[in-house]
């Protein structure tokens, strides 16, 4: 048999796929969407309710739920896992995460550095 033959594979519902691997199912969907929702709506009640008290407390746990529904993200809706395309996959997950990680370093470096650095704003009571 040709490889060209066990390539192709088709689902329950007669729909081909290259690597055997399925798109995914409504209830993965479904989960992905819940969690993401989560995800989301957990930031912004926690910057709308001050739960954490320390602005720099809040700022780092909001870029963890970040990070988490990038990688939600990516395993529910792109379907990426170790199986996937060889490995490739977990490897361009790998790689995502680095950058992921760079940037929001990277970012909160820098509006760390410019909000310490800045001028400081004058009192106009004080004026004459």
């Amino acid at each position: 048999m040709s490889s060209d033959a066990h390539a192709h594979t088709a689902d329950a519902h007669g729909h081909a796929h290259e690597d055997g691997h399925s798109h995914g199912s409504l209830k993965s969907y479904l989960i992905g969407f819940f969690l993401s929702v989560v995800l989301t709506a957990v930031p912004f009640w926690l910057v709308m309710t001050g739960k954490l008290g320390s602005n720099q407390v809040t700022g780092f746990v909001i870029m963890a739920l970040a990070a988490v529904q990038i990688v939600v993200h990516m395993v529910f809706f792109l379907h990426m896992n170790t199986r996937s395309e060889g490995g490739w996959s977990m490897l361009a997950m790998i790689f995502t995460i680095m950058i992921v990680v760079i940037v929001l370093s990277g970012s909160l470096w820098v509006m760390y550095h410019l909000n310490t650095n800045m001028m400081p704003t004058h009192d106009m009571s004080r004026m004459p």
